[in-house]
C-alpha cells in the first residue's frame, strides 16, 4: 500500500499515530533539556507555559513535571497523540496563526513547527498570538531549525521498533528550489511494518519557511517584544540552532 500526498495531509494526519516511533521520546531528551533551562534563566518566575504548535508532545514530555503546560496544534491527530503521552496537559486543537485562548501565561513556546509558517505576515500573526497570550514582561521563545544564515541542504534517516513487532524507517531530504524566495522543500518517505509483519509505504513533501535572523527580530519587534538571539548548546551531530527570544512590553 502506498500513501502520497503534499503538505501535512499524511505525516500530521493518518501517521500520526506511527509519530512516538517516528522519533521517540527520548529523542527529545536534551533539547527540551535545554529549553527548559533557557526558560530558567530568562524568566527564572516562569510557571505557565504555552506550547504552540506542539506535535506529538516530545518537547512537553520532558518539560511537563517543570512547568505548568497548555499544548496546542493545528492537527487533531497530533494532539491525540500528545494527549496520551501528556494525560496531565491541557490540550487545544487550534492554529498558531489565529489561536485566540482568552488567558495569558507567563511564556510562550514554539519549536520547529514554527517553519510552517512560509511567509513573512503568517510568521508575523504567529508571533501576533504569542503575544496576545503573554502577560506583561513574558517571553516566548521560537525555534526554528534553520535560518537563511545557518541553512545547507541535508538528509537524515531514521526509525524504530515497537514491543507488538511494528516499526518504521523513514528517509528525509531537505533542500531550497528557489533561493529567492522564503521556502524550502523536505520530502519524507516511509517504511512501515505492523504488527503482522506486513509493509507499506508513505511519501510526502512538506515546504517550509526560511528567512534571515534579522527579520525574525524585526518581526518580533513589531509584535511587540524587546528580541534577541542565543544560539543553542547541543552535543547533537547537526548545526546548533538559532533561538530567538523576545521579551513581552510591559
Amino acid at each position: 500500500m502506498d500513501e502520497s500526498g503534499s503538505g501535512d495531509r499524511v505525516f500530521y494526519g493518518s501517521l500520526a499515530p506511527w509519530w512516538p516511533l517516528i522519533t521517540p521520546v527520548e529523542d527529545y531528551a536534551e533539547e527540551a533539556g535545554y529549553l527548559g533551562d533557557l526558560l530558567a534563566a530568562h524568566a527564572p518566575a516562569v510557571r505557565e507555559v504555552l506550547e504552540l504548535g506542539c506535535g506529538g508532545g516530545h518537547v512537553a514530555y520532558h518539560l511537563r513535571d517543570r512547568y505548568d503546560l497548555t499544548l496546542t496544534d493545528l492537527s487533531p491527530e497530533m494532539v491525540e497523540v500528545s494527549r496520551a503521552r501528556n494525560p496531565g496537559c491541557a490540550h487545544v486543537v487550534g492554529d498558531m496563526r489565529t489561536l485566540r485562548l482568552g488567558r495569558t501565561f507567563d511564556a510562550v513556546l514554539v519549536h520547529d513547527a514554527i517553519e510552517y509558517m512560509t511567509t513573512a505576515p503568517d510568521l508575523a500573526a504567529a508571533m501576533a498570538t504569542a503575544a496576545a497570550h503573554l502577560r506583561p514582561d513574558g517571553l516566548v521563545v521560537l525555534v526554528p531549525d534553520r535560518t537563511t544564515e545557518t541553512f545547507e541542504p541535508d538528509s537524515d534517516h531514521g526509525g524504530s521498533d515497537a514491543t507488538d513487532g511494528r516499526g518504521v524507517r523513514f528517509l528525509e531530504w531537505t533542500w531550497d528550489p528557489d533561493p529567492s524566495d522564503s521556502t524550502i522543500c523536505t520530502t519524507y518517505s516511509f517504511v512501515l511494518r505492523d504488527a503482522d509483519g506486513t509493509t507499506r509505504f508513505a511519501h510526502e513533501t512538506h515546504h517550509t519557511g526560511l528567512f534571515p535572523e534579522a527579520t525574525w527580530l524585526r518581526l518580533l519587534g513589531e509584535a511587540g517584544f524587546a528580541a534577541t538571539s542565543v544560539i543553542e548548546e547541543t552535543t547533537e551531530d547537526r548545526v546548533p540552532r538559532t533561538v530567538l527570544l523576545g521579551r513581552r512590553f510591559a
